[in-house]
């Protein structure tokens, strides 16, 4: 599990400030994702799972916001070249080994989406906000297990 403090200041904060899609919303959006996901960084790769990075993004994801949404918007592909020399669509494994890179392709997964981000103080609609956009309906992730493993990142 990573230090909660280091990961904010050295990866999320600069990474969705550089994006110019930083919030405190955002911020504990991303943290919640990572620890649901990942336990909070303990896994960089699906055990059973093509999942990869601290997110635990399957790379047709990867390829689906690079093909439907990036590809769509200058201004994100310019900001990706610019501040992570990504001016194209990379290999969805740079999310195993560029911790950055993964938190932004996490951000941009969630702003595809029109509903506005939970606020940062309410747990539950993390979840289900999370449980929704990211995990999905079918996807395995439980209520319950996500919180715990957010209030053990946390704390």
């Amino acid at each position: 599990m990573f230090n909660l403090n280091q990961f904010k200041e050295c990866i999320l904060v600069p990474t969705l400030s550089t994006m110019q899609m930083y919030s405190d919303d955002a911020l504990e959006l991303l943290i919640f994702t990572c620890a649901a996901e990942s336990n909070g960084g303990t896994y960089l790769k699906q055990i059973k799972g093509p999942a990869l990075g601290i997110f635990q993004m399957e790379p047709a994801t990867h390829q689906d916001i690079w093909v439907n949404y990036i590809f769509n918007s200058s201004r994100i592909i310019s900001l990706l070249s610019f501040n992570f020399q990504c001016p194209t669509i990379q290999f969805a494994e740079r999310m195993v080994y560029d911790l950055q890179y993964a938190a932004v392709m996490a951000r941009l997964h969630y702003s595809r989406f029109p509903e506005p981000l939970p606020d940062k103080d309410d747990v539950d609609g993390l979840f289900d906000y999370y449980k929704k956009y990211y995990n999905t309906e079918s996807g395995k992730a439980k209520k319950a297990d996500c919180i715990k493993k957010y209030k053990a990142f946390i704390s």
